[in-house]
């Protein structure tokens, strides 16, 4: 068993997760997705991103891709997330709260794309 092969694998199915239990539920209702759960998934897609900047190769370039994409969709819905309760001074309404789902469910694509290309990688190892 490879330790390196382990962590990076959990961390990419960790971000997976995560999204995934923050995308769940009405996309208009603020209380049905947790700030914390986004935070979360926030973070541990960034780590997932620093593990595969060391692998390269050409599947390890895909999932570097799919993690920045990730990435960039989660920060943008942090960023109308902050604006919406810090800025607006409306608040989370249903129009800011399903941006931020949507955003959301993009970066769950990602992260679909990414355990797929994981998986593929572990179904082509020859031991």
């Amino acid at each position: 068993m490879n330790k390196e092969k382990v962590i990076f694998a959990f961390f990419i199915v960790l971000a997976f997760t995560l999204n995934f239990g923050f995308y769940l539920g009405d996309i208009e209702n603020p209380a049905h997705h947790n700030i914390y759960e986004f935070f979360a998934a926030l973070v541990v897609s960034m780590i997932c991103t620093v593990i595969k900047f060391g692998d390269r190769t050409h599947l390890g370039a895909l999932m570097l891709a799919t993690s920045l994409v990730a990435d960039l969709q989660l920060v943008i819905a942090a960023g109308i997330w902050g604006y919406a309760e810090h800025i607006s001074g409306v608040g989370m309404d249903p129009s800011n709260m399903s941006s931020v789902v949507s955003l959301s469910g993009g970066a769950l694509m990602a992260n679909i794309i990414s355990v797929i290309l994981l998986v593929l990688e572990t179904a082509m190892l020859r031991r």
